[in-house]
């Protein structure tokens, strides 16, 4: 049996590898985060049953290992040393705890990602910051969903930039001149620099999806400020312009602690109302029967071009947005439609 720890750190991530009797397999390596595809084959050509372990910090990678055919578990914080400011906890940390309590590691399924088994507590954790939600709207620092009497939608994608389906996005949106929002996260900004710049030279807005898709309620206000500010510093480096000005939870996640944090950042944070769970790796069909059942004027679709194999997210593309328009919605940015929505509120004042 092998054990497999995967940390993620600035530059990228590392992979070490040991057996049953916790010797080095692999000497224990660093992988840009472009060369992420390389990792995953190094795991595939390993013989044997083999444990995949990240932790909760690192949600740029379990569907790909998954994709793969890799068994992929999370390691809790409870069986963890203590995170750094910024990074994971060491690959090698991560190994001797799949070695030494594999039966404590939850088996992540492909259909319901990194956070397997805390679909309760998420859920709860979103539903008790019901009252923080309702204060931030009405500052205008978070939002959902756009107004409900215009016939505007708004198409966002989460994780990326990842090749080739951030490009193929990008051409599908610029054949049909259509704008969309790409929260992208930190770790695979500078890797994906030309992906970037022709997300600006469309004309499309960017923001802030932190860097490693954490699980943010585990986090210190410290930890949470490292990755926000780092993003922000690397999108506003590689494509020039001010930091982002839109954020996004990963997974929508959120208590009302962690929304008073983030009201110290000059951002607003954008939710969603249409999510048709695309990372799940549905099916092209089903995903945009999904989007055009649920949406309504003022919506905020969600979608994803990193994160895994986006092939099906980028087929559901054309039939998303033809039955859209044929049903007479204007698509727009994000960032536009909270504009649009603060100078409709200012005006009604």
């Amino acid at each position: 049996m092998l054990y497999t720890g995967i940390s993620w750190h600035e530059g990228g991530y590392r992979l070490a590898v040991v057996d049953g009797d916790g010797r080095d397999v692999l000497t224990p390596t660093d992988f840009p985060s472009h060369r992420a595809g390389e990792l995953v084959g190094r795991l595939r050509g390993l013989t044997g049953p083999n444990t995949v372990v990240v932790d909760s910090t690192n949600g740029t990678l379990d569907g790909r290992l998954m994709a793969a055919g890799l068994r992929v578990h999370r390691a809790d914080a409870r069986l963890l040393p203590e995170r750094p400011l910024f990074g994971a906890v060491p690959a090698e940390e991560l190994a001797r705890a799949a070695l030494r309590d594999a039966g404590d590691l939850v088996r992540l399924q492909r259909h319901r990602g990194t956070q397997t088994g805390r679909e309760g507590e998420l859920a709860g954790w979103i539903a008790g910051s019901a009252a923080a939600d309702r204060q931030m709207i009405a500052a205008g620092r978070l939002f959902s969903h756009g107004d409900g009497e215009s016939r505007t939608v708004a198409l966002t994608f989460d994780d990326g930039p990842l090749p080739p389906y951030t490009g193929q996005v990008l051409d599908i949106l610029e054949r049909y001149g259509v704008p969309g929002t790409f929260f992208c996260c930190g770790i695979h900004v500078r890797s994906y620099a030309g992906e970037l710049a022709r997300m600006r030279e469309q004309g499309h807005a960017i923001g802030n999806h932190t860097w490693s898709h954490p699980f943010l309620p585990e986090l210190t206000g410290a930890q949470l400020a490292e990755q926000i500010d780092r993003t922000n510093e690397a999108i506003a480096e590689t494509c020039g312009g001010d930091a982002p000005r839109l954020f996004r939870p990963p997974y929508g996640s959120r208590t009302p602690e962690v929304l008073s944090r983030l009201a110290e950042f000059d951002t607003t944070t954008v939710l969603w109302d249409v999510a048709p769970d695309d990372w799940a790796m549905r099916e092209a069909d089903a995903i945009a029967r999904d989007v055009l059942a649920e949406v309504r004027p003022g919506s905020v679709v969600l979608l994803h071009d990193g994160g895994g194999d986006r092939s099906a997210t980028v087929a559901s593309l054309p039939p998303i947005i033809e039955g859209l328009l044929d049903r007479g919605y204007t698509f727009v940015r994000a960032d536009d439609m909270l504009d649009r929505d603060r100078t409709a509120l200012a005006g009604a004042v």
